[in-house]
């Protein structure tokens, strides 16, 4: 590769001073999918996997200059919008995203430990302004059901149900993630007009502080990078379970993603186990 001439990716998010999800784990999946990482701090977070002890939400003024800051010197080949915490934001966002690049919606609700990131009006604006301007949307099980208005998703077909209304709402295709569901193996399902896609991988037996974070961006870097989204999706999968697999656990004994290179976990001794911090 040619690293003057990367392909290049901007995150919209919050940080995470924890660096297991956010902007820190976005950055994270770029650099080792060998895309430039750009980011726009929408938030910052005072958090661990464990707890969420603070929030403190960037302006629209910083955010727009942000945007515009990356956008002037930078060729962005593909968005992602993670955590976006006001309406006022979300509406900032909306109007400086370009309508021509590859965006990526991560419709981040509440974090992994259960601390709300965003109120009513926030999500009643992203559904509004930012759904329909998205090449992708991610959602996990209980954001699929806050966007469908389903009470609860218990199988594949109640997914399958709540994607369709999701992608009525002016999405361009909807990679539903099966996290939550129960099985040994995880199903993630990709919806367009065109059909259903599903993604496989073994179910690991614990959560995973980032991994929504750390999936839709390494779907953003390969749609940098020029892959269609069926074949973006597929390789963010196989990426993320390998994340997944090596994840990093901190003293509370949560695991957050660890998206590292790939080629880390391939050497000819490859004894590399996460274990807990003392």
């Amino acid at each position: 590769m040619n690293f003057s001439h990367m392909p290049c990716a901007c995150t919209i998010a919050g940080s995470d001073s924890g660096g297991g999800a956010g902007i820190q784990a976005d950055l994270k999946t770029f650099a080792a999918l060998g895309v430039w990482g750009c980011s726009v701090i929408t938030a910052v977070t005072a958090q661990n996997p464990e707890s969420v002890k603070g929030i403190w939400n960037m302006n629209n003024s910083a955010v727009a200059c942000q945007m515009e800051a990356v956008m002037e010197d930078f060729n962005i080949s593909a968005f992602k919008c993670g955590m976006l915490p006001s309406s006022d934001v979300i509406k900032v966002v909306s109007d400086c995203l370009p309508d021509d690049v590859p965006f990526v919606l991560d419709p981040v609700i509440v974090s992994t430990s259960g601390k709300a990131l965003s109120d009513d009006s926030a999500f009643n604006a992203l559904k509004n302004f930012l759904v329909s301007k998205s090449t992708l949307i991610t959602p996990n099980i209980p954001e699929s059901c806050a966007l469908s208005g389903f009470d609860r998703i218990e199988d594949t077909e109640d997914l399958i149900a709540a994607g369709k209304i999701i992608l009525d709402m002016g999405a361009g295709n909807v990679l539903l993630k099966g996290g939550h569901m129960g099985g040994k193996v995880s199903e993630d399902l990709l919806l367009s007009e065109s059909g259903i896609i599903r993604f496989s991988a073994e179910r690991m037996p614990y959560d995973v502080h980032g991994s929504g974070c750390s999936l839709s961006s390494a779907v953003t870097a390969g749609l940098s990078k020029g892959l269609c989204i069926e074949d973006a999706c597929r390789e963010a999968k196989i990426f993320i379970n390998s994340a997944i697999k090596h994840a990093f656990i901190s003293k509370s004994g949560r695991h957050s993603i660890n998206p590292l290179p790939i080629n880390l976990f391939l050497s000819n001794n490859n004894n590399y186990i996460p274990k807990n911090q003392n």
